[in-house]
């Protein structure tokens, strides 16, 4: 189904039909994709009494008791209040879910046993401007991060300064594919998250970080219309499902 859009004063054209889905599956086990040492995801089936919620085992319907974690568990969308005092539950402060993304690739500097994104990669890709929306995808890129066992192994992480870049061109949501903007272990001080969200001292309520997204080599870097989805969730965080449409 093709739909025209107006976006920020110009008619943009895109095929509902064909969204691109960069979200990583919450599934139960082992390999699901986890971070931080956060425990797997499990999905058991109800019971009580009689009742067993697993028509597979004698249950007359499936009901399922699912526990997880957004934060490691699987691609999930934050608000400032991943690491504020304050509450900013991701239900009240996400509102508007359709946006223009850029999508970047990006293949992380070495310095020392890190690798991260740095500024100067940033500044020489795009050259001063974005759009509301930054996708980076980091290198190497294949399916294995669909269930990436990233806890203790201290992956790849955005610097301080290229999280204020991000920041100072005005991006209002960024979304990753790496567990967090910021370093796995940094003695807490979340430098990245900080300069991105301007916390403590001007806070951006209304803008969200995204992690553990997974975008396959066959989406090219470039201009896309983005639905950012979440369950509506009164957390700082909640799983969530980008969705790309090509501008046709």
């Amino acid at each position: 189904m093709i739909a025209e859009i107006l976006l920020k004063e110009k008619k943009i054209r895109i095929d509902l039909s064909k969204p691109i889905d960069i979200s990583i599956p919450l599934r139960a086990g082992e390999k699901n994709v986890n971070a931080f040492f956060i425990p797997p995801v499990s999905m058991e089936p109800f019971r009580i009494g009689t009742f067993i919620g697993d028509v597979n085992q004698g249950g007359s319907c499936n009901v399922f008791s699912i526990q997880f974690n957004p934060h490691g568990n699987g691609t999930h969308t934050e608000t400032l209040g991943h690491i504020s005092n304050e509450k900013y539950p991701i239900n009240n402060f996400l509102k508007k879910f359709f946006f223009e993304s850029q999508l970047i690739t990006v293949d992380p500097e070495k310095k020392g046993d890190d690798r991260a994104v740095t500024k100067n990669q940033l500044e020489k890709i795009l050259k001063g401007s974005c759009a509301e929306s930054l996708i980076i995808r980091t290198l190497p890129n294949d399916d294995r991060k669909l269930n990436a066992q990233y806890s203790g192994t201290n992956p790849v992480f955005v610097e301080e300064e290229a999280a204020l870049y991000i920041r100072e061109l005005n991006v209002q949501h960024l979304i990753l594919d790496i567990p967090s903007i910021d370093k796995e272990n940094d003695d807490g001080k979340l430098l990245a998250h900080h300069a991105f969200w301007n916390y403590p001292k001007n806070p951006r309520a209304t803008t969200t970080i995204t992690e553990l997204a997974y975008i396959p080599d066959n989406v090219k870097d470039g201009i896309y219309f983005l639905n950012l989805q979440i369950a509506s969730f009164e957390n700082d965080a909640s799983p969530s499902k980008p969705l790309l449409f090509e501008y046709l």
